[in-house]
């Protein structure tokens, strides 16, 4: 045991009203939004305005997302907010790499070695829809791979983010770091804004670790775009479906 000063105990609606006041003003009138509805009108949203988010709003939602949850309070985030001219950097180096056909191997397995269901079906249905609403058919290939590009583009957001962990932290850290992209992804909507989590944005670690000199040390989750999205787009009008809740829950007395 370290001989840190213990922090006072306060409660929640305390802290609640204490935590406000020392957020940055971002000077924008905030949405009256519940937090259920934030949550059900979040979207991964494929084409955005190009409209940068400022620099205080953006601070605003960071603060709010550091209160997510993680075991022993390690808060195991790292990230970069990329905006301007090293956004777009960062846009340029990666699909260089790509067109130099660079190794784009991930730091770690997204997705299993292996698909099998149900989850294979849910992924191809997740694809094919994409795509259709797109109008991007199953033989164009660079159809395909110029919507797969955007992720690189960061669909058009002024504003992207990068995400990295230390690399000697195990699996109770990867799903403290889902609860912070998700606390981030509610309170974006809070004030009107949207965002995408993007794994891809984890290929070409080489580009990101050499670019923004991180070290070996720290592993490359992958990144978000956030920003304002452009409504009509047929990429946001699509909406994969979703489990019923008696289809993954068992109810026990």
């Amino acid at each position: 045991m370290t001989d840190a000063p213990t922090p006072p105990l306060v409660p929640a609606a305390t802290a609640l009203k204490q935590r406000l006041p020392e957020m940055t003003d971002p000077d924008m009138q905030r949405s009256d939004m519940h937090v259920e509805d934030a949550i059900i009108s979040r979207r991964s949203i494929r084409a955005f305005k190009p409209d940068p988010v400022p620099e205080p709003l953006m601070r605003r939602i960071l603060e709010a997302a550091r209160w997510a949850p993680s075991g022993s309070n390690i808060q195991p985030w790292k990230i970069h907010v990329l905006n301007g001219d090293s956004r777009q950097k960062y846009t340029d180096a990666l699909i260089a790499a790509e067109e130099r056909g660079d190794d784009s191997g991930m730091e770690y397995n997204y997705y299993a070695p292996e698909w099998e269901e149900p989850f294979l079906a849910r992924r191809r249905a997740c694809g094919f829809g994409l795509y259709g609403a797109m109008g991007v058919t199953r033989g164009d290939r660079e159809g395909r791979r110029q919507a797969f590009l955007s992720n690189y583009k960061f669909f058009g957001a002024g504003t992207g983010m990068l995400f990295w962990i230390r690399s000697t932290l195990e699996h109770g850290s990867w799903l403290d770091y889902g609860t912070f992209i998700q606390s981030l992804s509610v309170a974006a909507r809070g004030w009107e804004l949207s965002t995408i989590a993007q794994g891809a944005l984890g290929e070409y670690p080489h580009v990101a670790h050499e670019m923004f000199s991180i070290s070996e040390d720290y592993t490359l989750i992958g990144g978000m775009s956030i920003g304002w999205p452009e409504e009509e787009a047929p990429a946001n009008l699509f909406q994969p479906e979703r489990l019923e809740v008696d289809e993954f829950t068992t109810w026990l007395d």
